[in-house]
C-alpha cells in the first residue's frame, strides 16, 4: 500500500514540475487589467457631469464595465448602462476602440459621455502597452542606417 501512495506522489511532483511553469506563465500574460477612466476622461462629461468607470481587459478581451459614482439621474443613466456596456464586452481592445456603438433612447448624453469614456480608456492602455513593449526597439534616427561622413 506504501508503494502506491509513493508512486502516486512521484507522479503528482513530476506533473508538478511540468505543468507548474506553464500555468504560471499563463496566469501572468491573463491577469486582469483594470483601467479607471476618472482622470483619463474627466472632461467627458453626460448630462450632470463626468461619468467615470473601470474597465476590466483579461485575455486581450474586455470582460466588465463598471459605472463608478457619478451625479446622472439613475433611471436614465441605467439605460445607458444597459446599452452600451453590452456592446463592448467580449471585444477586443481593438474592436472597441472602433466599435460604432448605439446610444440608448431617451439617455443620448450620459450614452455618449460613457461611449467616450471607454473608448478613452481603452485608447490610453493600447497606448501605454504599445509604449512598454516598444521600449527596445527605437532605432537610431541620425544617419538612418547610413554612416555619415565628418570631417
Amino acid at each position: 500500500m506504501t508503494k502506491i501512495k509513493f508512486a502516486f506522489l512521484a507522479v503528482a511532483l513530476v506533473a508538478a514540475v511540468v505543468f507548474a511553469p506553464n500555468a504560471m506563465a499563463k496566469g501572468k500574460s491573463g491577469s486582469p487589467q483594470v483601467i479607471y477612466t476618472g482622470e483619463i476622461a474627466k472632461k467627458v462629461v453626460g448630462y450632470n457631469g463626468p461619468t467615470p468607470v473601470n474597465i476590466t481587459i483579461s485575455n486581450g478581451r474586455i470582460t466588465s464595465i463598471t459605472a463608478l459614482d457619478n451625479k446622472e439621474t439613475p433611471s436614465y443613466f441605467n439605460r445607458a448602462k444597459e446599452k452600451v456596456f453590452k456592446q463592448f464586452i467580449g471585444k477586443t481592445v481593438d474592436e472597441a476602440i472602433n466599435l460604432k456603438a448605439d446610444v440608448a433612447s431617451g439617455a443620448t448624453y450620459s450614452s455618449e459621455a460613457l461611449i467616450k469614456n471607454i473608448k478613452m480608456g481603452l485608447q490610453q492602455a493600447k497606448d501605454s502597452s504599445t509604449s512598454t513593449n516598444n521600449k527596445g526597439n527605437k532605432k537610431n534616427k541620425k544617419g538612418k542606417g547610413k554612416r555619415s561622413m565628418t570631417k
